[in-house]
């Protein structure tokens, strides 16, 4: 029954949470529609200052003496128009084909240099049309807002309010309208290093970007959804597909087996630790602190040589016949080691271990806190009621604890999804697969999504398969987000504790 209801709430997730992105997306468009509305209000009803404010955008804000805005807003718009012009547009114009002549040498018997022709380079070419895009779209709602702005002024002079002065403005912005001042450069920060990157690996994948298109000396094009339809595919030429549905399902595996040990983990030896029994309680939280404060770039580097083939680990088992015992159970292929990062279902076992070893410290920290905060008097109550320890930890502990920290158990569990470091420096130059699909496509048993990726760039030079991969990634990551907030942010479990 219990399974069942299991299910049941998974598939109202699923169900929820597309509602809530069909909602958003609507929203949006909403928002959008009303915006547009408003512009074409505010240009039908504006006088002539807003009508003549659509050809230069500070003439509204210098006929109703905001002189200095309306100087600022000028120069933006001869600026943004003039590099979208002369620098983005010979770029944009180029964008449907992204370039056409290649790069070609010829010696100069002349100077006795090497000279270049005057060629394309599709990267440069598809990297700033989409900034051009984005500066076009920039320009135009700068544009209509500012339309919108001058017929606000145009009401505030009919009826006589005060308009203020461009120093009563600038101390706006350092008084009441700070957080504007502030969120402005994250913003810029956000649209630099996350939109356009995100916008120009959307477009990679669908093109033909890879190390026999390599820009300067080539030119890569459109292809459109054949990428896509490579990664859901397989053919004897193309491995894709069946490595794509391999590594997703140990992916999803890894996330919901890494985050759970380490989370119920990380509780239980919270637990252990804070019991009024146990003894040298500062010693013990000093040493998982420790373990916390070595950057997992070295301790991780250090457990790879230890548990490689010829490793201490391997030395110590062989010493005590753990091999030997293991061998006769054919639990391993040979009696001479242990194939903990050498073995596809060994490799699994180990990185799994490794990261209940990295990861539950830092859940013990949290859990901690919130132990030494659940309130006293219910767990007074719940003792003199007669409930046992695991009933006052089934009904009171747990439940407390899974409220306060939901939001980090969806974060911890798109975290694991993207964990590069664990299953990267374990198993980088040691594990060699066996599996020939898999070779063909770059790929090995223990890799996830994200090395997967990292792998066709770094090695193979294979963007634009890596492009779709790093989509897909973003669209599991989003959806699995999107529905377990929607469930550990529910009004019930939260009026649970208030």
């Amino acid at each position: 029954m219990k399974i069942i209801n299991f299910f049941i709430e998974i598939i109202k997730g699923i169900i929820f949470g597309f509602r809530d992105m069909i909602f958003g997306v609507g929203k949006l468009f909403a928002a959008i529609g009303r915006f547009i509305f408003e512009f074409g209000k505010a240009f039908k009803n504006g006088d002539w200052k807003v009508k003549l404010s659509v050809l230069f955008m500070g003439f509204g804000h210098f006929t109703r003496h905001e002189i200095i805005k309306g100087i600022l807003i000028q120069i933006y718009q001869i600026v943004m128009l003039y590099l979208i012009s002369f620098v983005g547009f010979p770029y944009l114009a180029k964008f449907n084909t992204l370039g056409t002549v290649e790069r070609e040498v010829t010696f100069d018997l002349a100077t006795m240099k090497n000279i270049e022709n005057d060629y394309d380079n599709s990267f440069l070419i598809l990297l700033f049309s989409i900034i051009t895009i984005l500066a076009i779209l920039a320009l135009v709602f700068t544009w209509m807002k500012n339309v919108i702005r001058c017929k606000e002024l145009m009401d505030m002079e009919k009826e006589g309010k005060h308009i203020n002065s461009f120093r009563e403005d600038l101390r706006s912005l350092l008084n009441e309208k700070f957080h504007v001042t502030l969120l402005s450069l994250p913003i810029i920060g956000i649209i630099t290093f996350n939109v356009v990157p995100l916008c120009v690996l959307i477009a990679v994948a669908f093109t033909n970007y890879d190390k026999r298109h390599l820009t300067p000396t080539h030119l890569f094009t459109w292809v459109g959804f054949d990428n896509f339809k490579r990664i859901f595919t397989s053919s004897i030429t193309s491995t894709f597909g069946y490595s794509f549905r391999k590594i997703l399902v140990w992916t999803l595996v890894w996330a919901v087996v890494a985050t759970f040990t380490t989370y119920f983990g990380g509780i239980f030896l919270a637990m252990f630790i804070n019991n009024k029994d146990t003894k040298l309680k500062k010693l013990w939280r000093t040493v998982f602190v420790v373990s916390m404060a070595v950057p997992q770039f070295v301790s991780l580097l250090l457990v790879k040589n230890m548990f490689k083939n010829q490793g201490i680990v391997n030395t110590l088992c062989a010493k005590v016949g753990i091999t030997e015992l293991l061998y006769k159970i054919h639990l391993i292929p040979t009696e001479n080691y242990i194939p903990f990062l050498t073995n596809a279902n060994w490799a699994k076992f180990t990185i799994i271990m490794i990261n209940i070893w990295v990861g539950i410290p830092y859940l013990m920290m949290i859990a901690t806190g919130i132990l030494m905060n659940i309130p006293s008097d219910i767990q007074e109550s719940a003792r003199i009621d007669g409930a046992t320890k695991f009933q006052a930890f089934r009904k009171i502990t747990m439940p407390y604890i899974l409220n306060v920290t939901a939001p980090y158990l969806v974060t911890s569990f798109v975290g694991n999804i993207n964990n590069f470091n664990v299953i990267f420096l374990l198993t980088d130059d040691v594990y060699v697969t066996t599996d020939q699909k898999l070779a063909n496509s770059s790929a090995r048993e223990v890799d996830l999504l994200i090395t997967w990726l990292y792998r066709l760039t770094q090695d193979e030079s294979n963007y634009k398969m890596a492009s779709v991969i790093g989509i897909l990634v973003f669209i599991i990551c989003t959806f699995f987000t999107l529905i377990a907030f929607k469930r550990v942010t529910s009004t019930e479990r939260e009026e649970t504790f208030q």
